[in-house]
């Protein structure tokens, strides 16, 4: 995954996001009302999950420099927050008496098809990337603008689920770099064990009873010994082995 200012702004998992944010919102103002959802709270659950999806891979993919776990965290975030939605549309689907799209369908290997444009912009970037989003919705136009909301859940269904499988494969990815890499803020946490080894040694710090390696001083954070200090493998969590400091 490329990394630069803005970098999710060229990430397909972003754009599509952003393509069902927006086409949620167009369904929610035009099919919800006053008699289907009298207090509002299915207009905004559905407009918040449809949010939360491109939020959560922007806030994620800017915490690729500093946290590959943040990131994964927040992308699998976004993931669930399109299976909430993906729900909604399937139930408002059978509400009006029908079953979703078979896979088998005309209309689903017809919206299924479709494939996002490269993102071809290079500055000026929220304008253009802006522009690109709403000439990847339009794509979808055929089902999603007229008056039949059957037509208009049963695309976003099918985007929905399209979606979530992109960002399975996202995490995937992400994890595997994550094995090889490791990332910012994990391996400062290796430097810093490794800093305190160091003066363990230089201290004549004990060696730890289980693993031999040189130990250093924490303190309990509970238990009945909350507040007291104690010897603890320098090789923690990989090994446990601690000691009392007499």
């Amino acid at each position: 995954m490329e990394i630069r200012k803005f970098g999710y702004y060229w990430l397909d998992t972003w754009v599509m996001a952003n393509v069902i944010q927006l086409a949620t919102q167009d369904f929610c103002l035009r099919f919800l009302n006053q008699r289907n959802d009298p207090c509002g709270r299915q207009f905004d659950q559905m407009t918040q999950a449809a949010r939360s999806a491109p939020a959560n891979i922007a806030e994620g993919n800017s915490r690729h420099s500093t946290s590959r776990e943040t990131e994964m965290k927040l992308t699998d975030v976004a993931r669930a927050s399109l299976a909430e939605l993906a729900n909604d549309y399937l139930n408002w689907i059978m509400l009006h008496g029908q079953a979703p799209w078979s896979m088998a369908s005309q209309e689903y290997k017809a919206v299924n098809a479709i494939q996002l444009d490269q993102p071809m912009y290079r500055d000026d970037v929220q304008h253009l990337s802006s522009l690109h989003i709403l000439s990847q919705k339009h794509k979808f136009d055929a089902w999603l603008s007229g008056d039949n909301s059957l037509l208009a859940a049963n695309c976003l269904l099918v985007l929905c689920n399209r979606l979530i499988q992109m960002l399975r494969r996202q995490i995937e990815h992400l994890l595997d770099d994550f094995k090889e890499e490791g990332g910012f803020t994990e391996g400062l946490t290796a430097e810093r064990l490794a800093h305190r080894a160091e003066k363990s040694r230089q201290a004549d710090a004990p060696t730890c009873p289980v693993c031999g390696k040189p130990m250093i001083k924490r303190v309990a954070k509970k238990g009945i010994n909350s507040g007291r200090e104690f010897w603890s493998c320098s090789g923690y969590p990989e090994c446990n082995g601690t000691r009392n400091i007499m």
